[in-house]
């Protein structure tokens, strides 16, 4: 096994953890109330093993699941794709990332109106849609960019492409970046670039993350120390700020992801080819779209075939999510999940179970032995439970 294929399907949770209180987020379950409401057409992912997972309701079981197939906790203090893709790579973080539910204080504000020039509208948390109805008119007619948050750790800023052009838009962010620092040292910085008129403006597929580099080291840097590729597709290159990437490609969307990975896939690398497809979370989650949801989980299972016919005999594919985002509840915020774990190759085990993991960082613990490099501080690899003798 010489090439991991590692597919994030950006908050597609399947049931709450056991601290989901602390988070506000009981109930919450993105698979199993989207499959409740709505009937779910998801084969290439059920014959994989999705619907036998330990825990998956309002799935169908297939008799024998083809591929690997169990559900992984989160062991960081948090719901955040920041802290759920660090903990993928070998990153424990206890200690959450702030949170402004009142809005960012002063010396916050401050400082980045006065590298703006401007006042800032705005600045308290809010749906992404809702804040650009809202303040979107005002924001054509003064110039004044949105500045907006949520329950995740995040200073988003919003602005109209032809108000605030994109590569101003971007150097806001860079100076956010660096004015949110040690105490509030927010996970992620977002640009939120849209078009339209009001009544009808919609976000642009030129969003851009500004993540803190992540604290130490982590699988992909070890991937890139040991002469292996390590390829981000999607925002990926983002949120790990650059660190331990070869090569990255952002895309406009999900199938624009799959389209990119299957280019990679095609040609000659070996280590990971690791991507993030964004709109489960972006799009449908966090707007409380459920046909939408289900018809991208649909969207996306039926290109699974073709990746699969695109593996080497040598690669391993991997599939699993960061976080919740249960379109079914009254938040339009992540929620604290457990996610799926799929898991595909010719040197794989078919219907291998493994049950319920603790921590995300298995996930990377195993690319590290599959892969042949330094183990990660953190996470128990699973290579043995699911390799063919």
């Amino acid at each position: 096994m010489s090439r991991v294929i590692w597919i994030i399907l950006d908050s597609v949770g399947m049931g709450e953890l056991p601290d989901a209180d602390k988070f506000g987020d009981i109930g919450s379950n993105t698979i199993g109330n989207i499959a409740k409401q709505l009937k779910l057409d998801v084969p290439n992912m059920r014959k994989l093993g999705l619907a036998n997972i330990e825990g998956m309701v309002n799935l169908e079981k297939v008799e024998e699941p083809e591929g690997v197939y169990g559900r992984i906790g989160e062991l960081s203090n948090g719901k955040d794709t920041t802290i759920g893709h660090w903990e993928m790579v070998g990153i424990y973080s206890p200690i959450a990332f702030p949170t402004y539910p009142d809005g960012f204080p002063g010396e916050i504000t401050d400082k980045f109106e006065g590298y703006v020039g401007k006042k800032i509208l705005g600045n308290k948390p809010a749906s992404g849609t809702a804040i650009l109805e809202e303040l979107g008119k005002e924001h054509m007619e003064t110039g004044r960019p949105i500045v907006y948050t949520s329950a995740d750790s995040v200073f988003q800023i919003a602005a109209h492409e032809d108000i605030i052009p994109i590569e101003k838009l971007y150097d806001m962010c860079r100076e956010a970046r660096k004015i949110l620092s040690n105490e509030h040292a927010v996970a992620r910085v977002i640009a939120r670039p849209f078009l339209g008129e009001p009544g009808s403006f919609y976000r642009t597929a030129n969003r851009r993350d500004f993540s803190l580099v992540p604290p130490k080291d982590t699988l992909l840097d070890i991937l890139q120390q040991s002469g292996k590729d390590v390829i981000g597709v999607g925002k990926i290159e983002d949120i790990f700020s650059g660190k331990g990437i070869t090569e990255a490609i952002h895309t406009k969307d999900n199938m624009d992801g799959v389209d990119r990975t299957i280019e990679y896939m095609n040609k000659d690398n070996k280590g990971l080819i690791f991507t993030n497809l964004v709109e489960f979370d972006s799009k449908w989650g966090h707007r409380n779209n459920v046909e939408g949801y289900a018809k991208g989980l649909e969207e996306f299972d039926m290109r699974l075939p073709e990746i699969i016919k695109n593996m080497k005999d040598t690669d391993v594919l991997m599939i699993n999510a960061d976080h919740g985002c249960d379109p079914t509840t009254p938040s339009t915020d992540h929620s604290r999940e457990y996610v799926p774990f799929l898991a595909y190759g010719k040197e794989l085990k078919n219907n291998a179970d493994l049950k319920t993991r603790k921590t995300f960082s298995d996930i990377g613990q195993t690319i590290a032995e599959i892969l042949d490099v330094k183990q990660l501080d953190i996470g128990e690899s699973f290579l043995n439970d699911i390799k063919n003798c």
